[in-house]
């Protein structure tokens, strides 16, 4: 019997060999609470664990990778990218103080080539391991004649769970608290679009280019994955229990417009340039395009992947505590109260919030 389907460039058998070459890969990640067999209509969790709550709280997220993707295209090399997708929905959801318990994936592709949608799999299975979430269902969407064969982008979408009485809420931020920025891995998953106009378009240069600051290509630097801090700040959460006032994820807009976010309107934060070491990637860039390294702040992350303000009496534990988790860290700076004349350096990304200042020169 023919394939129509097939005939119109749909190939479900394609699809089907896909499902099972990633079927293993998901199975790792399935936690206790997961229910029923791999494949179903819908992702079954169990969350009758929250009887021992006084007000579960849930707390979701969804995002995507943006067009870092292009560079994972450009190399054929797909394993990574999803770790990217899990730190972006993930890691928003710790913020609140909220422990993630699954995730949800979503894949469009003008042509299902089943190696390559196992590579992406792959990635995104890893991510949920190191964030101690289950990826408990997902779609792979063929779209022939709507992208081209090897396009494809991916989004994903995760819920976790928090106690009311433990959320991390702007009100537990005070005047005098200390700001902590956790190290990031490289570029993370923002701001491709400034990247590959700098060093595609404007320089020319091809993901196999040799830079002379970089132990490796360009295009391996840039594809380095996101960093998953999940964990990470659960740890911080546990151990310093309401001595941690607030967390925030540095994405997109940079530090100072993710950080206002989570900060109440009558106070902000005053922020050492000085205090981090800029990474060597966000300095080459600076050079390729003849920009100051300040014109990046409100794209690049600028080397601080998660901010954790915390009580100043346990700044130091904090920042062991982010040790053992092989996670640098670094005082930054200090929640201020709000002047009269108080600017933030960004509105805050969303909406209402605090202020923001970073002052002096990096190094």
């Amino acid at each position: 019997m023919s394939d129509i389907y097939k005939q119109s460039g749909v190939d479900t058998k394609a699809g089907e060999h896909a499902v099972e070459l990633m079927k293993d890969l998901i199975l790792k990640t399935h936690q206790k609470q997961v229910i029923g067999n791999f494949g179903g209509f819908a992702g079954l969790f169990d969350i009758s664990f929250v009887k021992n709550y006084q007000q579960p709280i849930l707390a979701t997220s969804t995002d995507g990778v943006g067009t870092k993707i292009r560079i994972a295209q450009l190399m054929d090399k797909h394993d990574t990218i999803g770790l990217d997708l899990v730190a972006m929905v993930l890691d928003d959801i710790v913020v609140c103080g909220a422990k993630p318990l699954f995730m949800t994936d979503y894949i469009a592709i003008g042509k299902v080539n089943p190696q390559k949608i196992a590579q992406i799999v792959s990635g995104i299975a890893q991510g949920c391991l190191e964030a101690g979430a289950s990826l408990i269902g997902g779609e792979t969407a063929e779209h022939p004649n709507m992208m081209k064969e090897d396009d494809y982008d991916i989004a994903g979408a995760g819920v976790g769970v928090v106690e009311a009485s433990k959320q991390l809420m702007a009100k537990n931020i005070k005047a005098g608290d200390v700001v902590i920025g956790l190290k990031a891995s490289g570029l993370h998953s923002n701001g491709y679009s400034l990247v590959r106009k700098i060093v595609f378009e404007d320089q020319k240069l091809d993901v196999n280019s040799k830079i002379a600051e970089f132990s490796h290509t360009l295009g391996e630097e840039l594809l380095t994955p996101t960093a998953i801090y999940t964990k990470s700040c659960l740890s911080l959460i546990e151990k310093l229990n309401e001595n941690l006032h607030g967390l925030s994820h540095i994405t997109g807009g940079g530090i100072a417009a993710n950080l206002a976010r989570v900060l109440p309107e009558n106070l902000g934060a005053k922020l050492e340039r000085n205090t981090w070491q800029i990474p060597v990637v966000i300095k080459v860039l600076a050079q390729m395009s003849k920009q100051k390294l300040i014109n990046f702040e409100q794209t690049l992350n600028m080397g601080i992947g998660m901010i954790a303000i915390v009580d100043k009496t346990v700044a130091q534990l904090a920042i062991n505590i982010l040790k053992d988790s092989q996670i640098d860290s670094f005082i930054i700076g200090e929640i201020i109260k709000k002047e009269s004349d108080s600017v933030s350096d960004a509105p805050a990304k969303g909406g209402s919030g605090g202020f923001v200042n970073l002052v002096g020169e990096y190094n």
